[in-house]
C-alpha cells in the first residue's frame, strides 16, 4: 500500500473535518377526477392507482420534459449563491477547550442565540458568489460567468472556497436522481417514485399566488436510503411549485447526519414555471449521537433576472472566461446593491469575527494545516518555494529497499503561469540517487497553450498502467508501496527527457504533444532482465525515442484555479473521461532503436444509478501494429501491494500478461448500503458494499515473442482472464468510518506463471477512503 493511497489525495472536506474535530385515464376525466378528490388522513393503498395522488403524479411525469427553461431555445438569468457554516450545541464548556486557547476571546462573543431555539450557534465560515448564467435546450449548452464571489477568511484560498461550494449541487426536482454528495437519492418525482415512497395527499394551498395540491411523500422502507417531505403540485398546470424534503432518520453518510433540502418555482407566464430558489442544509458530524455537536452547512440560491430566446450562438457559450481575482473581488456597496436577500446579523459577524481572527497567529496555523492537508507541501516561509509532495516522501520495494524521496515547487499563487518542481530520491539497499525535474510556463489562461521540459533519472515499476502519463513527475503506486503481497524486482531503471506543448483550443478539450527520449534497462539484472535481440544481436537495455499526440476530453469538469497547474473539483464529479493517444517510434533519432506505432483509446465514466449506489466504469483498448520488446509493449496492469486501486488486476502478478493488442474493463459498483441495511443488526453496523468485476483480453504477434530474451516469458490472455470480488466499506465507529477492505478471487489462468511469482487465486485488499 502506498503512503499517498493510505493518506488519501487532496482530500476535498479536510476543512469540514477540521472544523469538526475541534468542535392510465383521458387527460380530461383526470382533470375532473382530480378536482373533485376529498382530502383524507394519511394513509397507505394496496395499489397505487387507487391513490389519488397517482393521477396527479402522472399528469407531472407527462410535463417533465416539456416546462419551465425547457420551453425556450435559450435562456439566461442571474445567480446569487451564499453559503454558511455554523456550529451549533455550544455550551461554556465546550468554549474552553484547549484549542480555542488564544481565540476564545474572539470567535465566543460571536455566539448567536436567535436563528436555533435554546441552542447557542457559533459561526464559522461564509462565502458568496453572483454568477450569470447562459444556456440553450438543442443541443444542451451552458456558461456560467462568476461576476463576484467573497469568502470570510482563507482570502488567498478560493481553493477551499469553490470546493465548499462544489459539495452543493442545483437540484432538478424533475431528474429521476437527486444527487447528495454523490449518493443517488430517488426523486419523489420520478416514476419510479411510487416504488419507494407512500404519497398521500393532505392539503390544498396557494403558493406564490397558485392553487396546489400538497402532497406528502414517505419512503416505504424506513430503513432505507431515501427522502421525506412534501410535494406542491399547481392544480391547473401540474407543474411543482415548492418542495420541501429531507433525509430519513437512518441515514448513512459519513460525516452527514441529516440533509433537507427546499425548492420553490415561480410562473412569470401561464405556462413557463421556472426556479427561484434552492435552500439546502446539511448537518455534519463525526458523532451521531443525540446532543453530539454538529456544523450547518447552509447553502442559499437565489435566481433571478430571466430572460428567452435571445439567439443565444455556440460561439458566445463556448467561450472560456476566467474569474481573475482583480475583477471578481468586489467592494462592500456591490454587495449590499446586488445581493437579493440582506444578510442577517449573525451571517454580518461571521465577516466580522474573521476581520479580527486574521492577524491572529494560532488562527494562521491552523489555515496553514489546513492548506498542508490539501495540497500535501508545505510553505517555506514566503519564499514562493513549497516542500513535498509529503505524501510520497515514505516507499518500499525489492531493489530500492528502504526509499525517501524530498521535493519541491515555485508556488506565489493558485494561479500562477509557470512552474519549476524537482525531486531526489535514496533507496538505502540499492546505495543510488535518484532524481527529476520538470518546468513549465502557460501563455494564455484561456486557451491554456502551455510548454514545458523535463528530466529524470529513476527506478521505476513499469507495466502498471496502459494508457500512462508522459510526465516526468508522475509515479506510479507500485513503484513507492510500502506494504507488498508478492516480490516487487521487476523493477526498471528510466533514464528519461521529455518536451511537451498542450492547448485547450475548447473548452475541457484538451490536444497534447510529447516528445520523449530514454533509456530503459533492468534495475537489477540478476533478478528481472528485459533482454531482447535486434538484428540478431542480444541487447541488455533499450533506447527509444517517441512522439505522442494525445487527445483528452473531460465534459463537465470543473476547476477552482486556472494557473499553469490547476485544482480540480471532485465533490459531484460524474463527468465521463475519454482519451485517444498515437505514439510513434522513430528509430536512429538519439540512437532510438525501433520504428513503431501504437494507437490506444480509454473510457472512464463514474455514473450515479438512482437509489443502488454508483458504478465506476473504464474500458481501454488499444494496439501495437508493429513487434517490440516488452520495454515498449502493452502490459495488463497488475497491482501486487495490499492497497486498493482502481483499474488495475489484483490477483495479477507484474508482467505476467504481455499484448499487442489489448481490450480491458473494470468495473466496481458501491452499493451504498443497499444490501446490508435490510439485514436486522447488521444494518446497524451502517456498512455498505462493493462488488467489482475485471477482465481482461490480448494477443502477441509471434515476431514479439521471438524477439525476447528476457527473464519472463512472454504470454498473452487470447481468452478472457477475469477476477472479481467484494468489499466491505463504511468500517469504523460514529460517524467517522473510513476503512475499507476488498476479498477478490481470480476466475481462471489459475496454474499460468509467466514470472516465476506465486499465483495468488485469493488475495485481500484494504485502504482508507476519504468519501461522504
Amino acid at each position: 500500500m502506498s503512503v499517498e493511497s493510505m493518506c488519501g489525495k487532496k482530500f476535498t472536506f479536510s476543512f469540514f473535518l477540521i472544523l469538526i474535530s475541534g468542535l392510465a385515464f383521458s387527460q380530461a376525466d383526470q382533470e375532473n377526477e382530480i378536482e373533485n378528490v376529498t382530502i383524507k388522513a394519511v394513509k397507505k393503498y394496496k395499489n397505487k392507482k387507487e391513490n389519488p395522488a397517482y393521477a396527479i403524479m402522472q399528469e407531472v411525469w407527462k410535463k417533465k420534459k416539456s416546462n419551465g427553461l425547457l420551453l425556450h431555445k435559450d435562456y439566461q438569468y442571474k445567480s446569487y449563491e451564499k453559503i454558511d457554516f455554523r456550529l451549533d450545541n455550544i455550551d461554556s464548556a465546550f468554549t474552553k477547550k484547549r484549542i480555542f486557547r488564544g481565540l476564545d476571546s474572539i470567535i465566543f462573543k460571536y455566539n448567536d442565540t436567535s436563528q436555533i431555539a435554546g441552542r447557542s450557534v457559533l459561526p464559522l465560515f461564509i462565502t458568496e458568489s453572483i454568477s450569470q448564467i447562459y444556456g440553450k435546450n438543442d443541443p444542451k449548452k451552458e456558461r456560467r460567468d462568476l461576476i463576484a464571489i467573497r469568502n470570510s477568511g482563507l482570502k488567498n484560498n478560493q481553493i477551499v472556497a469553490r470546493t465548499i461550494q462544489n459539495m452543493y449541487k442545483d437540484i432538478n426536482i424533475y431528474d429521476n436522481t437527486i444527487n447528495y454528495l454523490n449518493i443517488g437519492f430517488t426523486s419523489p418525482v420520478s416514476k419510479e417514485g411510487f416504488a419507494v415512497f407512500d404519497y398521500n395527499i393532505t392539503d390544498t394551498i396557494e403558493i406564490n399566488t397558485v392553487p396546489s395540491y400538497e402532497i406528502r411523500f414517505t419512503p416505504k422502507n424506513p430503513d432505507a436510503l431515501a427522502l421525506k417531505g412534501r410535494l406542491y403540485i399547481s392544480k391547473d398546470k401540474y407543474n411543482v411549485m415548492k418542495v420541501e424534503m429531507q433525509t430519513n432518520k437512518n441515514i448513512n453518510i459519513n460525516f452527514v447526519k441529516n440533509i433537507a433540502t427546499d425548492l420553490e418555482f415561480d410562473n412569470p407566464d401561464d405556462s413557463t414555471f421556472i426556479p427561484i430558489r434552492n435552500e439546502t442544509t446539511l448537518a455534519l458530524t463525526l458523532n451521531d449521537k443525540d446532543g453530539a455537536k454538529n456544523v450547518i452547512a447552509k447553502r442559499t440560491a437565489d435566481y433571478s433576472e430571466y430572460k428567452f430566446d435571445l439567439g443565444l450562438d455556440d460561439s458566445f457559450l463556448n467561450k472560456i472566461v476566467i474569474p481573475e481575482d482583480n475583477i471578481i473581488d468586489k467592494d462592500e456597496r456591490f454587495w449590499q446593491a446586488n445581493r437579493t436577500e440582506a444578510l442577517s446579523e449573525s451571517e454580518q459577524n461571521i465577516y466580522k469575527m474573521y476581520d479580527e481572527l486574521e492577524d491572529n497567529p494560532k488562527y494562521k496555523r491552523i489555515i496553514k494545516i489546513i492548506e498542508i492537508f490539501n495540497s500535501g507541501y508545505i510553505p517555506a516561509g514566503h519564499s514562493g518555494i513549497d516542500i513535498g509532495n509529503i505524501f510520497q516522501t515514505v516507499g518500499y520495494n525489492d531493489i530500492e529497499g528502504f526509499r525517501l524521496r524530498a521535493g519541491a515547487r515555485t508556488y506565489f499563487s493558485k494561479n500562477d503561469m509557470w512552474r519549476i518542481q524537482g525531486y531526489t530520491a535514496y533507496g538505502f539497499k540499492d546505495q543510488k540517487w535518484k532524481y527529476g525535474a520538470e518546468a513549465k510556463y502557460m501563455f494564455n489562461k484561456t486557451n491554456r497553450f502551455t510548454i514545458g521540459a523535463g528530466t529524470r533519472k529513476d527506478v521505476l515499476q513499469l507495466g502498471v498502467q496502459l494508457t500512462t502519463d508522459e510526465g516526468i513527475m508522475t509515479r506510479s503506486f507500485a513503484s513507492s508501496s510500502v506494504l507488498n503481497s508478492g516480490e516487487t524486482t521487476s523493477m526498471s531503471s528510466v533514464n528519461q527527457f521529455n518536451v511537451f506543448t498542450s492547448i485547450e483550443p475548447w473548452k475541457n478539450f484538451q490536444i497534447k504533444l510529447d516528445a520523449t527520449q530514454q533509456n530503459i534497462k533492468s534495475a537489477d539484472t540478476n533478478q528481472f532482465n528485459l533482454n531482447y535481440y535486434r538484428q540478431g544481436l542480444l541487447r541488455t537495455d533499450l533506447n527509444d525515442t517517441r512522439i505522442t499526440a494525445t487527445l483528452i476530453a473531460r465534459p463537465g469538469i470543473k476547476f477552482s484555479t486556472y494557473g499553469v497547474d490547476r485544482y480540480e473539483l471532485t465533490a459531484l464529479a460524474n463527468n465521463p473521461t475519454f482519451i485517444l493517444k498515437y505514439t510513434k517510434g522513430v528509430a536512429g533519432v538519439f540512437d532510438s532503436d525501433f520504428n513503431y506505432n501504437k494507437l490506444q483509446f480509454y473510457y472512464y465514466q463514474p455514473v450515479i444509478l438512482g437509489n443502488w449506489g454508483r458504478l465506476f466504469a473504464n474500458v481501454e483498448v488499444g494496439k501495437n501494429f508493429d513487434a517490440l520488446p516488452l520495454a515498449l509493449q502493452n502490459v495488463l496492469p497488475a497491482n501486487q501491494s495490499y492497497g486498493l486501486q482502481r483499474g488495475v488486476f489484483s490477483l495479477m502478478n507484474y508482467y505476467e500478461f504481455t499484448a499487442d493488442s489489448y481490450a480491458v474493463m473494470f468495473l466496481e459498483h458501491h452499493f451504498n448500503g443497499k444490501i446490508l441495511s435490510q439485514i436486522p443488526l447488521i444494518k446497524k453496523l451502517k456498512l455498505r458494499e462493493v462488488a467489482f468485476f475485471r477482465s481482461g483480453i490480448g494477443s502477441l504477434k509471434q515476431e514479439t515473442i521471438d524477439m525476447n530474451a528476457g527473464s519472463i516469458r512472454l504470454s498473452a490472455p487470447d481468452k478472457p482472464y477475469y477476477e472479481y470480488g467484494f468489499g466491505i466499506e463504511n468500517i469504523g465507529w460514529g460517524n467517522f468510518r473510513l476503512l475499507r477492505i476488498d476479498f477478490n478471487w481470480r476466475g481462471n489462468y489459475l496454474n499460468h506463471n509467466t514470472t516465476n511469482t506465486e499465483i495468488r487465486k485469493f488475495g485481500i485488499q484494504f485502504g482508507f477512503q476519504m468519501n461522504f
